[in-house]
């Protein structure tokens, strides 16, 4: 008897894919790369040489091939079962910095420590706030950033995107919609480079600034632990540090995931916790945090991929959905 035919559905990811000059890596592990150092595999990983490659891949790849995009991993949890389709990563080809007389170029996988420094050596003032952020240029676009009373929305010149379809774009400021963490880029874009704009001042008045962000940075977060960031955004007149402590849970845990006991609205990886744990620990938090004051947290952090079976986690709407289950 003949074998049945292999479709081409069938393939491995990897065979399906377009050529590229940069790197695809099948059953790339993930979770080491972000910082709560958790989760699991990309289905194939993707490094593109330059925007014009990244280009080419979108608007070759077979249609059905979901496409993620990730940074430095500063903001994100990657479920343990891995992301499937093709993970976009950033990194040479997109980390260039050029200062000019009113701004500062950036590729989009540039620290944004690393830009608010270039801009800092310049001789430009009104990006330190950048300093205070941990991720990328990319990632500060595309969710509007923010830190220390200024977001990136008020920097922010143009960003320039791949679109799913392979396009290349321009967008202004105008059009990118931003309002409180988030913007209104076209789904599925990625951004590759942005232009923001600064001011000449004295040198020594803009690394003041940016050491006195540092101070209070090391001072209230714990800056030296796996964790990622900001978990929660803030509500609508409230601080969401100040609401998961009226809910008591400062020091909660769950596994080797825990809120951490110096800064209510991050959560940390305390030693082997599976990224099951860190988001299972979030959605508690919010559970609680609903139930002591009606209020409903919404994440600030990203979660991608699957969950491993019998490490599903229950998020809070689902949970309110069947009856308040907690």
């Amino acid at each position: 008897m003949m074998a049945p035919a292999r479709t081409t559905t069938d393939a491995p990811l990897l065979d399906r894919l377009p050529p590229v000059r940069g790197r695809l890596v099948p059953d790339a592990p993930l979770g080491a790369q972000t910082w709560f150092r958790a989760g699991g595999a990309a289905e194939v990983l993707f490094r593109p040489a330059d925007a014009d490659d990244l280009a080419a891949f979108m608007a070759a790849r077979p249609a059905d091939v979901p496409v993620s995009v990730i940074g430095v991993g500063s903001n994100l949890i990657v479920r343990d079962g891995g992301v499937p389709g093709v993970v976009v990563r950033l990194a040479r080809g997109f980390n260039a910095i050029a200062a000019e007389a009113d701004g500062i170029l950036a590729g989009a996988a540039c620290l944004d420590l690393a830009v608010a420094e270039a801009a800092a050596q310049a001789g430009l003032c009104g990006l330190e706030f950048l300093s205070g952020i941990p991720g990328t240029i990319g990632g500060a676009v595309a969710m509007n950033a923010g830190a220390y009373g200024r977001e990136t929305r008020e920097a922010l010149d143009w960003a320039e995107i791949v679109t799913p379809d392979g396009r290349q774009a321009r967008l202004a400021n105008a059009e990118l919609g931003f309002a409180y963490r988030r913007s209104a880029l076209p789904a599925g874009a990625i951004v590759t480079r942005a232009r923001l704009r600064a001011m000449p001042e004295d040198k020594a008045a803009i690394a003041a600034r940016m050491a006195e962000i540092r101070r209070q940075r090391e001072a209230s977060q714990p800056t030296r632990a796996r964790t990622g960031g900001s978990t929660f955004k803030n509500p609508e007149g409230a601080r969401a540090w100040e609401l998961i402590d009226r809910a008591g849970c400062r020091g909660l845990r769950r596994g080797d995931a825990m809120v951490s006991e110096k800064h209510a609205n991050f959560l940390l990886n305390t030693a082997n916790a599976t990224a099951a744990d860190i988001e299972g620990l979030g959605e508690e938090v919010r559970r609680r945090v609903k139930a002591a004051t009606g209020v409903s947290l919404e994440w600030e952090i990203r979660r991608i991929g699957r969950f491993l079976p019998g490490l599903e986690i229950v998020p809070m709407e689902a949970g309110d959905a069947a009856g308040g289950a907690r």
